[in-house]
């Protein structure tokens, strides 16, 4: 936990200040950049893990970068900034890993329970799909959707974005990722699904063969075959989902759709940041 805060409180990104300004700027039309994008993720960082306001970010920065830095950003521009950064999750992590994919849900808003059960007022809240290698516990791909959105309809997304990067051997889900389009993806892919299917699932062909061999190994012997496919392992996902709340709360702070996107892409970084200091 203390090497938690010194990764956050990180002012090294002062040191390639004014070259990352310059490549920034260059070709630029319109006004120049005046703070670097790794200087403007590193508040969004310390606003994500302290829970900070935007007023109080800029007071933390006034108080330990005064000396430091050129110019100090006033709060309105560290929101305006924050949430125009580009953050991916697409880590690399090297060749045929094995990742496991679930969704969890985040609230919009933190007023506690009283007014939802005194006005019956509900907010909703957003879905996070991830996938997890099992072996490293990083977040290899990210996606922020509505809670109305099925899980299984975001397997194709979450596995490209990390194909972009690694190659994948074996996908661990539950029952909700459970389709033949899914079967056939991975299979063109040439990865093996170890997806848990329905307990009525027919064992007929039905179009789907990879589906259909899956489905003929859990009907003759459950234990075996999540043995064979370390099916045990999808509990990481929800480690994962844990680590991430105890850090930075069960809940976003923005307001609009974009912006609660952009706060937990931040969050999800630096949560592999603190992953790979370990």
């Amino acid at each position: 936990m203390v090497r938690r805060g010194e990764v956050v409180l990180d002012f090294d990104v002062i040191d390639n200040w004014n070259n990352e300004l310059d490549n920034m700027n260059e070709g630029k039309e319109g006004a120049s950049y005046v703070y670097p994008g790794s200087f403007v993720q590193l508040l969004g960082y310390m606003r994500a893990y302290f829970h900070l306001p935007y007023r109080q970010t800029e007071g933390v920065v006034r108080a330990h970068a005064k000396s430091k830095v050129p110019s100090i950003p006033d709060y309105s521009t560290i929101q305006r900034r924050i949430n125009k950064l580009d953050i991916k999750i697409n880590e690399h992590l090297g060749n045929d890993i094995v990742i496991a994919l679930d969704s969890t849900g985040i609230k919009v808003t933190n007023r506690g329970e009283w007014l939802p059960h005194k006005w019956n007022v509900r907010k909703g809240y957003l879905k996070i799909h991830v996938a997890v290698d099992i072996k490293k516990k990083k977040i290899v791909s990210l996606e922020v959707t509505s809670e109305e959105i099925h899980d299984g309809s975001r397997l194709k997304h979450l596995v490209d974005n990390a194909l972009e990067n690694n190659t994948l051997k074996i996908v661990i889900a539950d029952g909700a990722y459970d389709s033949k389009e899914n079967f056939r993806y991975l299979y063109d892919n040439n990865i093996e699904a170890a997806i848990k299917v329905r307990k009525n699932s027919s064992y007929r062909f039905m179009g789907c063969n990879p589906r259909r061999k899956v489905v003929l190994q859990q009907l003759k012997n459950l234990e075996k075959w999540k043995s064979s496919v370390s099916y045990g392992q999808r509990w990481i996902v929800e480690s994962v989902f844990s680590s991430m709340k105890r850090m930075f709360g069960e809940y976003v702070s923005a307001r609009r759709f974009p912006n609660m996107v952009k706060e937990i892409m931040l969050k999800a970084a630096l949560y592999n940041t603190f992953i790979l200091r370990k």
